[in-house]
């Protein structure tokens, strides 16, 4: 029976199955971040093997090669990205064939079978990718600032803790930021906050924390709802610049991932799709490891059947 490796390696978690070519899920293991863009190729290795480790672990193996390895990886954007991290996994014989994506691939993957469409991933950051009926797809490098974006927990919460600032000091329209951020942490202004952040003793990526914030104070405080349609327009952006650049239309889908996209803030959603006139829009309800895995079994030409199985065994476990 031939086995398939899959990973969805994020930015702030990283999931990895194990399966057989009928679907059935003989291993499952999470662990911490493994983007390389973040805690480099050899950070992001070990992380992998030590969860490919726990999940042998975990089905009672004791090695072994699977036939495919099937990587959807935060933090790699370009082909020659890829392709490196690819060849450094292909070195430790954990498969006989390894193949490295973006983790965009992965959400399109688990929102639908009809194999193309466009996903958005907003989680830490935020990401696009787009494909054709036809096999063509469009990517973004999704760097930052450098290329154009904003968007993901890192700017929201930059932009509630700037909010917040402005504010307090009079530069900017009063808000509930004022309160609420500085709140989250334990201080009582937002340049108690600002000093503690510039002082490292709260550490700067915890303003990924503050996204929560903003989505609750979003429901009575224009200024947090303006972040959320801030946030909501930038995947209206991406989504229809994948859609005109593909030439796509009618039926297609725009799959919604990371978290989020994953419901905690319906007028996100909402705005998105009323941007997005005449478009599909769907949350995603199954996991990214879930098309990771669906992604590897298509490597091994599996049926139906098996790709309706690896669905609900991995689905309970990775949202369990």
């Amino acid at each position: 029976m031939r086995a398939a490796l899959a990973v969805d390696g994020g930015n702030s978690k990283t999931d990895l199955a194990l399966v057989d070519e009928d679907g059935r899920l003989l291993g499952f293991a999470r662990g911490p971040q493994s983007s390389p863009h973040h805690i480099g190729e050899e950070g992001c290795l070990r992380v992998l093997a030590g969860l490919l480790d726990a999940a042998r672990s975990n089905a009672g193996l004791d090695g072994g090669q699977a036939a495919v390895a099937m990587l959807c990886m935060a933090g790699v954007d370009f082909p020659r990205e890829e392709e490196r991290l690819a060849e450094l996994v292909s070195g430790h014989q954990w498969a006989a064939a390894t193949t490295v994506v973006n983790d965009t691939f992965a959400v399109l993957r688990a929102g639908t079978e009809q194999g193309y469409g466009v996903a958005v991933v907003c989680g830490a950051g935020i990401n696009c990718v787009g494909v054709a009926p036809d096999g063509r797809h469009v990517r973004f490098p999704a760097l930052g600032a450098i290329t154009g974006d904003w968007g993901g927990g890192y700017d929201v919460g930059m932009a509630a803790a700037s909010k917040a600032a402005r504010s307090f000091d009079g530069r900017g329209e009063k808000t509930s930021l004022e309160q609420a951020v500085p709140a989250h942490f334990g201080f009582a202004t937002p340049y108690e906050l600002a000093e503690a952040i510039h002082g490292k003793q709260v550490p700067e990526r915890r303003v990924l924390e503050l996204a929560r914030v903003v989505f609750a104070e979003s429901a009575h405080d224009e200024v947090a709802a303006g972040i959320v349609d801030q946030l909501a327009a930038e995947v209206v952006a991406l989504a229809g610049a994948a859609l005109a650049r593909l030439g796509l239309q009618g039926e297609v889908e725009v799959l919604l991932g990371g978290g989020l996209l994953q419901g905690e803030n319906s007028r996100v959603v909402d705005r998105i799709r009323a941007g997005l006139p005449g478009i599909v829009v769907r949350v995603t309800g199954a996991p990214p490891i879930v098309g990771a895995a669906l992604l590897a079994l298509d490597e091994l030409g599996a049926d139906g059947q098996a790709r309706a199985r690896v669905r609900a065994e991995l689905s309970e476990v990775a949202d369990g």
